[in-house]
């Protein structure tokens, strides 16, 4: 009788690339684990090599990185320092065993299927990135922010889009918007924190004794509002929470809550007080320069640390 020679999922190419996918689900500011399995991969078309030490697996790493950038354009979400708990950290999800000390094996499925995940993984990066940064990359230009800022509408629908992207899209295209409007009453306005501490928000100090806190989340119930005011009182003290010194800037908040939370001296700014500041810039130069202050936000970042 013959045997079922039907291949394993865990055999199969969907397979590495449903891990690959979930790399790329995990990843936070830069892209790290799928650039280390195109490295290997290469490495492996190449040579036929499957153990690699640590150091080889850095030195393939920095050169994809580099070969990457030239791809997508730019070097946003690409190119983070490289560390020695990376290979290991490879076995989650199948690419690599350990064989001794800072030393892997490259495994199947990968190595079967290593030419044709070869062709997919760059594109699938690509598409990865401009689906998380949206239009982000593209603003290094002055010409391509001069374009998006010349017409009011335009720049609205952008700003509109971008900011409900995820949660690093709606601190940065806020802190942009209210740094600009800010600074024609001579106000200034900090950001120190990073979006990868968005699940708990991130703080914008001034140099008029306020602080905004922003945070991606709606606020439709009164329990929902006593939860957020808990959170404030942990990380501000009492005094500047009574001297109502204290602002949230969140995705959405009904009428009701609102009332509450100025009730108890928090004030309240919504996505669409925010789309409404975006609205009031009239000068180009202004829509020009949130742009330019959202660029650099991301910049400082996102930009590889691989050169």
């Amino acid at each position: 009788m013959a045997k079922n020679l039907r291949t394993s999922p865990s055999d199969s190419e969907s397979f590495c690339q449903n891990e690959i996918d979930r790399m790329l689900k995990n990843s936070q500011t830069k892209v790290i684990m799928p650039v280390v399995t195109l490295a290997l991969l290469r490495s492996f078309k190449k040579t036929t090599q499957q153990v690699f030490s640590d150091t080889e697996i850095k030195g393939a790493y920095e050169e994809t990185v580099k070969s990457l950038q030239k791809f997508l354009g730019h070097d946003f979400h690409i190119g983070a320092k490289y560390y020695d708990a990376y290979g290991t950290r490879m076995s989650r999800y199948s690419v690599l065993k350990s064989v001794a000390h800072l030393k892997y094996e490259l495994v199947a499925p990968y190595t079967t299927f290593a030419d044709s995940l070869c062709t997919w993984i760059p594109p699938r990066i690509k598409e990865h990135i401009e689906k998380r940064l949206g239009v982000v990359p593209s603003l290094s230009s002055p010409k391509a922010r001069m374009v998006h800022a010349e017409d009011q509408v335009q720049f609205v629908d952008l700003i509109r889009h971008q900011i409900d992207k995820n949660p690093a899209n709606f601190e940065v295209f806020s802190f942009a918007i209210l740094k600009i409007h800010l600074e024609k009453f001579a106000c200034k306005i900090y950001r120190d924190t990073r979006t990868s501490a968005h699940d708990k928000g991130v703080d914008l100090s001034t140099n008029f004794g306020v602080v905004y806190q922003v945070k991606k989340l709606r606020i439709l119930t009164k329990s929902e509002a006593e939860h957020v005011y808990s959170e404030l009182k942990l990380n501000f003290d009492n005094e500047r929470l009574q001297d109502g010194n204290v602002i949230l800037v969140i995705d959405d908040i009904s009428k009701e809550v609102k009332k509450y939370l100025i009730d108890m001296k928090i004030q309240s700014i919504s996505k669409q007080d925010i789309l409404k500041l975006a609205v009031n810039f009239d000068e180009p130069e202004d829509r020009q320069k949130v742009l330019r202050v959202v660029y650099e936000e991301f910049r400082r970042e996102y930009s590889s640390r691989i050169k």
